[in-house]
């Protein structure tokens, strides 16, 4: 009788503690697609710690995973936990696994500190190499701490593996995976503790099939005072778990029921959720029983569109800030259609630039191409960065809920053709051959352009030839402008694009050229005074003929004929005898304002 009741009161004693520190429950890691999850694992306990005054925990256990061969592992997460600061080495399988993190608890009764660890390692490489089959967990010590917890009753160690697997004939689902290490105790007979945890990143879009896991250390069968575990206010039990013994050694997911002071629980919470939850309570509470959470775990049926993008090509073309981009939206891996009139948002250098929107529903792995024409300022850089966002308003932000919201853009790099360098070109200046006609050679022109002898250069007479290049000018050394001024057009051409500059051909007034002997004789050779580059340059101009004595025997212009050696006398016309005859040139040109002097000699 004696015994019995030392036994008790130990069992009282371990409720009475006070928590000191623990980490709470937060989102790890959340999983969309055609997902779901199971847990295996088993207690180093040998029985419950409750039950015995005796030491019952050992230093490696074994259990089975027995998935069905359409289910190929995603990930697997390996928790380890245990009494004390903790044991962060242990080997799976022969295969020694260090914690990649931690998780801590501490509580006290009577200035005695009592505490507990977990462990975290992803796993998946080992478990996706020996699939189905027995899972060992060895060398997990902690006997340095096992008497002073065994006097609490809260001795005790054990190892699970959450995996998360894909199997394409599953709806799509949200797996949401939280971790931490958080308690909840008694400090005297009667209280009740409660620990509440909010679960966030949630889209509860179909509560069909719904359900949540939890894996919990230091349950006892045997303590089933006020505990209890609700979800949104509303108790979760199940076949294994009665609503006031939440945290019993069981696994609900194998139906084993000796864990030994943990739990591998699952429920259905299709009733307890609602469409459009967007986060979930759980409440938990004890009487007695001292009960740490791990690892909560949530399925949700999440039928959505999973809107992406890409940047196809982008058309350039030379001396133009117009590109022409091809893009395609896609609706791949989701349940349902992404609408029309989903938000596109353009970037250029992450500074919103243009906004459009689809304009057909896109089913279920479906895609949509299209083309959009941007014309992009000049203050801008030749070369930038271009970003397609799809179900952004251009402001961060969209209005269609999707399956991934973090996979909607693609970004590119884009280069304009680099301008092409080039020397300019001076205006050439030539002689008023009649009319403003010029001859030109402009043939030196084409290396003095060049600044890289690699680029080829061509001439021609306007600016939609020399784009087209069409019509190009194959004569530069000899080229006739019939009228002046004169643009030429040069093209200067690299590998890839071209540039263009232009010149003028420009004419002046150059001095005519006289010829002063006249043999007006009819034999078509000096029959006239000939002024070569006179008419049709010096519009304005004047001829005085005067002969040795000071006499005016001949004036003309413009408008007369040159002077064949005849001279008007009186009312008859004869010829100008031989001899030396004196003339005055008048160009009335700004250039010459002095008349042209000199002798002029004719001969019959």
């Amino acid at each position: 009788m004696k015994l019995k009741r030392y036994f008790i009161l130990f069992i009282v004693l371990i409720s009475y503690q006070s928590k000191l520190f623990c980490q709470d429950i937060s989102l790890f890691e959340q999983f969309n697609g055609r997902y779901d999850f199971t847990f295996i694992g088993k207690s180093m306990n040998t029985e419950e710690n409750n039950n015995t005054t005796n030491l019952v925990t050992t230093a490696s256990s074994s259990t089975n995973l027995n998935l069905n061969s359409n289910n190929s592992i995603e990930k697997a997460y390996l928790y380890w936990a245990g009494s004390g600061d903790g044991d962060f080495e242990i080997k799976l399988n022969e295969t020694t696994i260090t914690s990649e993190r931690q998780f801590f608890y501490s509580g006290s009764f009577n200035d005695l500190t009592l505490t507990f660890f977990s462990a975290f390692a992803d796993i998946t490489n080992l478990v996706q190499t020996t699939g189905n089959g027995t899972y060992t967990l060895s060398e997990l010590d902690i006997s340095t701490f096992e008497e002073l917890h065994k006097t609490r009753r809260s001795n005790f160690a054990g190892w699970a593996i959450l995996i998360i697997y894909k199997n394409d004939s599953l709806p799509i689902n949200q797996i949401n995976v939280y971790d931490g290490l958080e308690g909840l105790m008694v400090n005297f007979v009667g209280e009740i503790d409660t620990v509440t945890i909010n679960l966030n990143n949630l889209n509860v879009l179909d509560d069909v099939g719904s359900k949540i896991g939890f894996l919990a250390w230091e349950g006892d069968n045997l303590l089933a005072t006020d505990e209890s575990l609700k979800i949104n206010g509303d108790v979760l039990s199940n076949s294994q778990n009665p609503p006031t013994n939440a945290f019993n050694s069981t696994n609900s997911f194998s139906g084993e029921n000796n864990l030994f002071n943990m739990d591998l629980d699952v429920y259905d919470i299709q009733n307890n959720i609602q469409v459009g939850d967007n986060e979930a309570i759980i409440e938990i509470t004890t009487g007695r029983d001292f009960v740490m959470i791990n690892t909560i775990v949530t399925k949700l049926s999440n039928q959505l569109p999973d809107g992406t993008i890409t940047i196809d090509t982008i058309n350039k073309e030379c001396n133009s800030r117009v590109i022409v981009v091809d893009y395609t939206i896609y609706n791949l891996n989701c349940t349902n259609v992404l609408p029309s009139g989903t938000p596109i948002a353009i970037y250029i250098n992450d500074e919103f630039f243009e906004y459009l929107e689809t304009t057909l529903p896109i089913p279920i792995d479906g895609q949509f191409s299209e083309q959009i024409t941007l014309v992009i300022p000049a203050d801008f850089p030749n070369s930038f960065e271009l970003k397609f966002v799809i179900d952004d308003l251009g402001t961060g932000t969209g209005i269609v809920n999707e399956l991934i919201e973090d996979n909607n853009s693609f970004t590119t790099t884009f280069d304009f053709f680099v301008p092409i360098e080039f020397n300019p070109l001076q205006d050439l200046l030539g002689c008023n051959e009649g009319l403003t006609q010029g001859t030109f050679d402009f043939s030196t022109y084409e290396e003095l352009v060049k600044t890289n002898p690699d680029h080829m250069v061509q001439f021609f007479e306007s600016q939609e030839d020399a784009t087209l290049q069409i019509n190009e000018i194959l004569t530069t050394t000899s080229y006739v402008a019939n009228t002046t001024p004169k643009e030429i057009f040069v093209r200067i051409n690299d590998d890839f694009c071209f540039t263009t500059t232009s010149f003028f051909l420009k004419t002046r007034n150059c001095p005519p050229t006289v010829y002063n002997y006249i043999s007006a004789n009819n034999d078509t050779v000096n029959d006239s005074f000939f002024i070569d580059g006179l008419r049709d340059v010096f519009l304005d101009f004047k001829i005085e003929i005067y002969n040795r004595w000071g006499k005016l025997v001949w004036t003309g212009n413009q408008n007369t004929e040159e002077w064949n050696g005849y001279i008007q006398d009186g009312f008859s016309t004869k010829i100008a005898p031989d001899g030396t005859y004196f003339y005055l040139i008048f160009l009335n040109d700004i250039d010459y304002p002095e008349p042209l002097k000199g002798y002029l000699y004719i001969n019959q």
